[in-house]
């Protein structure tokens, strides 16, 4: 289902309770996948997988998303610094709306700006990863901060209500 205009407010009303959330983080030659809770509190990683075909990609995401129980997905958004999309942006969009087609789930896209820099850090300073290891994991990663983001969000719109 393309959502290009589909908020995270308009998408609290439409989860079923249990429906859990999975986050991407799109790149170039990877996609990183976080999967929520079943409460959508707590964002983990779950994997990267080599981007191939898209017919490819989207077959092992929608396969993650039935065995998952998902309700909708959530988006990483390159924006640039200042806020404007980019060609990046672009590449994200054109890949939500293919996606759409073939999913019946609802689709959000979500801020990413400085996610990788963020789980780079954290992996730097924090664990002391190597080089090896932060490209092993921070795809996935990247995908679990996004996801927490839209998390805490929809976290407060519930407190809100």
């Amino acid at each position: 289902m393309a959502t290009d205009d589909l908020t995270l407010e308009a998408l609290a009303p439409l989860l079923a309770p249990g429906a859990r959330l999975l986050g991407l983080d799109l790149g170039t030659k990877t996609i990183g996948i976080a999967l929520s809770d079943e409460s959508r509190a707590f964002a983990s990683p779950l994997k990267t997988i080599k981007r191939g075909k898209f017919r490819d990609d989207a077959v092992e995401l929608l396969t993650i998303c039935a065995e998952n129980a998902v309700g909708a997905l959530v988006l990483g958004m390159p924006l640039n610094m200042n806020g404007t999309e980019g060609p990046r942006a672009q590449s994200t969009r054109a890949f939500a709306r293919n996606l759409g087609r073939l999913i019946e789930l609802p689709l959000v896209f979500w801020d990413e700006r400085l996610s990788t820099a963020a789980v780079n850090r954290v992996l730097i300073e924090e664990a002391d990863a190597s080089r090896r290891t932060r490209g092993e994991v921070v795809d996935k990663m990247a995908a679990a901060y996004i996801l927490q983001g839209a998390l805490d969000r929809l976290i407060v719109l519930d407190e809100a209500d």
